[in-house]
């Protein structure tokens, strides 16, 4: 039995998927060939192709820049107040909402930047926040 469940995992696990993992490497290989990743150590190359996984949220919040908003308005204050009480997951649909993405990219953790932008409504109480995830602008009516 042991035997058999040995052969079986080997299979699934391996032989079942070489041929569509040697294709994929093949092209992958050919367009960053492996000389350029050998520089980095697994959790840093896990960082370069994935994103950082853990966000420090405060320093976030001291790269956000503001249009059309100072940091001492209350809306941004109370902004802030309530996005730091979400839970993790919140904070990374947030990301999402904003970027397209709940990762961000591993050479801008330190440098990642959005806006803070007034529609300028005539009306804010009808508008409702929205994001331009090109450019990294929250769209926020006072």
């Amino acid at each position: 039995r042991k035997e058999y469940v040995d052969l079986y995992v080997n299979y699934m696990f391996n032989e079942s998927v070489r041929k569509p993992f040697e294709d994929f490497m093949q092209g992958f290989l050919r367009g960053c060939p492996a000389r350029n990743w050998k520089m980095f150590l697994p959790v840093e190359l896990q960082v370069v192709l994935q994103g950082h996984t853990t966000i420090d949220w405060h320093l976030v919040e001291k790269n956000v820049r503001y249009r059309q908003y100072n940091k001492s308005d209350q809306t941004i204050k109370d902004f802030w107040t309530v996005f730091h009480k979400l839970s993790e997951e919140k904070k990374k649909m947030f990301l999402v909402f904003l970027s397209g993405c709940d990762r961000i990219p591993g050479s801008q953790l330190e440098c990642f930047t959005f806006y803070i932008e007034d529609p300028q409504a005539k009306n804010p109480d009808e508008v409702l926040p929205r994001a331009s995830t090109c450019y990294l602008i929250l769209f926020l009516p006072r």
